[in-house]
């Protein structure tokens, strides 16, 4: 097939626009969308210290390279990456070594914590019971925000995806919980968490994919073992059968997401944070974060 814009190879068919687009259109029509929604969104302002949660996976790597490429020129915007290491025996090290040679080829400062050293105990160990990723991503948050924060960080980025930033539109929804909805709001605001930004928001994870893949970056092939643990799994599902029936379906519930939003904001508050009378890092609805709760060791 050709390119609908210059007749050359297309690369890709994207079945929610109906256009074929080369390499080099494809990857302008990825930036394009990346640029729209930092502008749209202030997701980067003057002074800014963005740090990236790097793991090492195409979607961090692609995020990192992207804003490497827009403000690597820009003095006045420092980009650091963060990379945590959960502890998880036989993938966390291939993933982190990803992160080392991508962050020294970019010459992007790289800081990298493990739960071992924050926590006392690797992912593999504090799995006695429960939900690996429950556990897991209480504790990267956590480790993420303060990593962040001590790096004078003004901005966390995170590369969530469009595939990623549905799902979690669709949970919240089935749990009917406004505060999370209202908690997405791009470059939201909070007292003791670091502003997140999602660039990549817009774009299809299998996008993402392929811009990495047309990079010559290697792609992260290796699967978490503790993946399959995940609730979010029947949600991907779902959505990805309705996207392959009806194309554009997660740009429409993105889109419908983004209008209730607007509505929402006239009538509802977002929660305060509180502060965790345990540690003092930032707490939900408890006045002891998720992260203490985790830890506490049960009494003999």
């Amino acid at each position: 097939m050709k390119c609908d814009k210059c007749n050359r190879e297309a690369v890709i068919f994207q079945k929610y626009s109906s256009a074929h687009l080369c390499k080099d259109h494809f990857i302008e029509d990825v930036e394009r969308k990346i640029k729209r929604d930092i502008r749209k969104y202030r997701m980067v302002e003057k002074g800014d210290t963005i740090a990236i949660a790097l793991s090492g996976g195409k979607d961090s790597s692609a995020l990192l390279y992207i804003l490497h490429k827009l403000f690597n020129n820009r003095q006045d915007i420092h980009l650091v990456a963060i990379s945590i290491d959960e502890g998880i025996h036989g993938y966390r090290d291939k993933t982190l070594k990803r992160a080392r040679a991508l962050t020294e080829k970019l010459e992007v400062p790289h800081v990298i914590k493990s739960f071992e050293d924050a926590f006392g105990d690797s992912l593999d160990d504090l799995l006695t019971g429960g939900k690996a990723c429950s556990v897991c991503g209480v504790l990267r948050k956590n480790l993420l925000n303060k990593t962040a924060r001590e790096n004078c960080a003004t901005k966390l980025g995170l590369g969530h995806n469009l595939d990623d930033e549905t799902q979690t539109i669709l949970m919240n929804y089935l749990r009917a919980d406004i505060d999370r909805m209202m908690r997405m709001i791009p470059n939201n605001r909070q007292t003791g968490l670091v502003p997140r930004i999602k660039p990549l928001r817009s774009i299809p994870e299998k996008e993402i994919a392929l811009y990495t893949y047309l990079h010559d970056s290697p792609l992260d092939v290796d699967r978490c073992p503790y993946a399959p643990d995940a609730l979010r799994n029947d949600v991907r599902s779902l959505l990805n059968d309705y996207e392959t029936a009806h194309p554009g379906t997660k740009y429409a519930l993105l889109k419908g997401f983004e209008k209730i939003i607007e509505s929402l904001k006239q009538t509802h508050t977002i929660t305060p944070v509180k502060k965790c009378t345990e540690c003092g890092e930032p707490s939900g609805r408890s006045n002891i974060c998720k992260t203490c709760q985790l830890l506490k060791k049960p009494s003999n």
